[in-house]
């Protein structure tokens, strides 16, 4: 059961039950309305996962909504024991649906990454993990923070753009807003594994998402 799962697998797999693939995880949103709720959420799921909740489950409790989010943290990927746990969690009963998920990631644009990378990984507090993979919050609460390769300085250019990492299906309606917001696409040549956008003044952001990365 921890047999890795590519990103198309794993989306196809449990996309139907409410659950979304995004940045090596599977997560879902399940509305509720008071905390006491959300707590009793949570405990359903935990008790879908038994034994193996302490290894693949995490949830964060709001007043409003419970995030569920499935990875096997040894391999800090999906694999197909969260998969199944996915189809237990909605197969309990839980309302798993994708809600308004996303992820923040922060991209530093760096000349020598391996000279610049511990030194972000010092000031955030945040885990290196293996090289080519981004820094990480260990208390998984923080945005990822990872790095990308200049070929060349440009000293005139913001070197740190954001990237939002949403559902593939919400990715469109997200730049679409983005567009009617007064931004400009600056490159959607990789669309739809990710569309630069950039605000009136050229600041830019990335809306990404897990298509056409296998």
């Amino acid at each position: 059961m921890s047999e890795r799962v590519t990103r198309q697998a794993a989306s196809d797999a449990v996309g139907g039950l409410g659950w979304r693939y995004m940045l090596g995880t599977l997560r879902a949103s399940v509305a509720v309305g008071s905390l006491f709720q959300a707590v009793s959420v949570a405990a359903h799921a935990v008790a879908a996962c038994g034994e193996q909740a302490d290894e693949h489950l995490r949830a964060d409790l709001r007043v409003d909504q419970v995030v569920l989010t499935l990875q096997t943290r040894k391999l800090r990927t999906v694999t197909a024991a969260d998969v199944e746990l996915a189809k237990r969690i909605s197969a309990s009963g839980v309302q798993t649906e994708p809600g308004d998920l996303q992820l923040l990631e922060i991209a530093i644009d760096a000349m020598d990454i391996a000279a610049v990378r511990p030194f972000w990984s010092a000031v955030l507090g945040y885990a290196e993990g293996g090289p080519g993979e981004p820094l990480t919050d260990p208390a998984g609460q923080g945005p990822v923070v990872w790095f990308q390769q200049m070929d060349e300085a440009r000293p005139q250019r913001n070197r740190i753009h954001v990237d939002i990492a949403v559902a593939h299906d919400e990715a469109p309606l997200r730049v679409e807003a983005a567009l009617k917001a007064g931004g400009r696409v600056v490159s959607d040549a990789r669309a739809p594994s990710f569309w630069v956008l950039a605000d009136p003044e050229g600041n830019e952001a990335c809306v990404s998402t897990w298509q056409g990365r296998d």
